[in-house]
């Protein structure tokens, strides 16, 4: 069972998580980030320090994000690794507690 990111990190993508995961199994779209599942060792460290709250073990995951799980696998195969914490997005604050953001989700990888 891996962990998942899901919809709280769209248009925030605060990197804390990725700092603190010792295996590098994060990776990075234009607004978001996601976790590859084979790479993911269930160590639960992300978690914990999300701001936004975003990151779920697969099976706690809230019914309403179910589709994350794909989209966490899908898009870790196109998306560049990231391993280096760095300043969220401008929006981070503006976006960080409002919900339904599913339709902001860019399905671009990070070039920058």
């Amino acid at each position: 069972m891996a962990f998942v990111v899901a919809e709280p990190c769209i248009a925030c993508k605060y990197t804390d998580c990725v700092a603190v995961c010792p295996v590098d199994c994060f990776y990075e779209g234009a607004n978001f980030l996601v976790i590859h599942p084979d790479e993911c060792i269930d160590c639960g460290a992300c978690e914990p320090v999300c701001p936004t709250k975003a990151i779920f073990p697969e099976d706690d995951l809230p019914d309403k994000w179910k589709e994350y799980t794909a989209l966490n696998a899908e898009l870790s195969q196109k998306w560049p690794n990231i391993n280096k914490q760095k300043e969220p997005l401008p929006t981070a604050e503006q976006y960080k507690e409002k919900e339904g953001k599913r339709g902001m989700l860019s399905m671009d990888g990070f070039s920058g």
